[in-house]
């Protein structure tokens, strides 16, 4: 099975301007991104999806390949299925471009179920969640999936909701109840993928503000892959600098 997987970089960021390009370690950060989901046993190319001409120049650098893409692309999604319309795969995976600590394992975690079920059209990942914090914070997306596997919500609220525990018994309890952090990573079947931007926004994706609320609301069967790993996304300058440190450990 052919697998793509498609980094949107955008150079306009609003909090954090040219970001794809910020130097982590001596290389920009979306070389390191680049690199390590190359490194995922199942993905067969590895393409930036990007609308400035300073991102295409830095990934040539680099030997990356790299679409121009429209500018007027209203999500990352659309500038995905852009580029997905002019590529032969199966699966499209992807991959933000401000993850540059990305484990190449979970990529190929977010892969398997696709591979081994034709009737998910669409896949993503998720961690528990062990700090309470974490669980009231509406930066923090939640998952609810059902026994087979399959999203039920995606949620900014905390859920589910322990209706029998303290606050006490919650944050104590935290660790052992499987909650789970939603993961921004996603697989789509490249069909499905060329429809889905078309859609019209839903309700609930609007209350939410969660794209992939779209996805469930039309009745899409999205399988959500756990995953022991963590996610370092980068969003501020101050980020960059707690990635470097960690990267800067990796290698020690």
């Amino acid at each position: 099975m052919k697998v793509t997987a498609i980094i949107p970089a955008r150079y306009g960021s609003t909090r954090f301007p040219g970001k794809p390009l910020a130097i982590i370690n001596g290389l920009p950060m979306i070389q390191h991104v680049c690199q390590r989901v190359a490194m995922a046993k199942m993905v067969n190319r590895v393409i930036v999806a990007t609308d400035d001409a300073r991102i295409v120049a830095a990934v040539a650098d680099f030997g990356g390949e790299v679409m121009l893409t429209r500018a007027d692309h209203p999500t990352g999604t659309d500038r995905l299925a852009e580029v997905a319309a002019k590529v032969d795969a199966e699966l499209i995976v992807n991959v933000q471009g401000d993850e540059p600590l990305i484990n190449p394992q979970m990529v190929d975690q977010a892969i398997v179920p696709l591979v081994r079920n034709r009737l998910i059209q669409m896949g993503t990942l998720a961690s528990r969640i062990d700090q309470i914090d974490d669980f009231h914070n509406p930066n923090v997306v939640k998952v609810v999936k059902d026994q087979s596997g399959l999203a039920l919500y995606f949620s900014r609220s905390p859920i589910p909701w322990p209706r029998d525990l303290t606050p006490h018994q919650l944050a104590e309890a935290l660790p052992r109840l499987g909650l789970l952090r939603h993961i921004g990573l996603y697989v789509y079947r490249r069909e499905f993928l060329l429809e889905y931007p078309s859609w019209p926004k839903t309700p609930l994706e609007n209350l939410e503000n969660l794209e992939q609320l779209r996805a469930l609301e039309h009745g899409v069967k999205l399988y959500v892959a756990e995953t022991g790993y963590s996610c370092h996304g980068v969003d501020t300058p101050a980020d960059l600098e707690r990635v470097s440190r960690l990267m800067s450990a990796e290698k020690n």
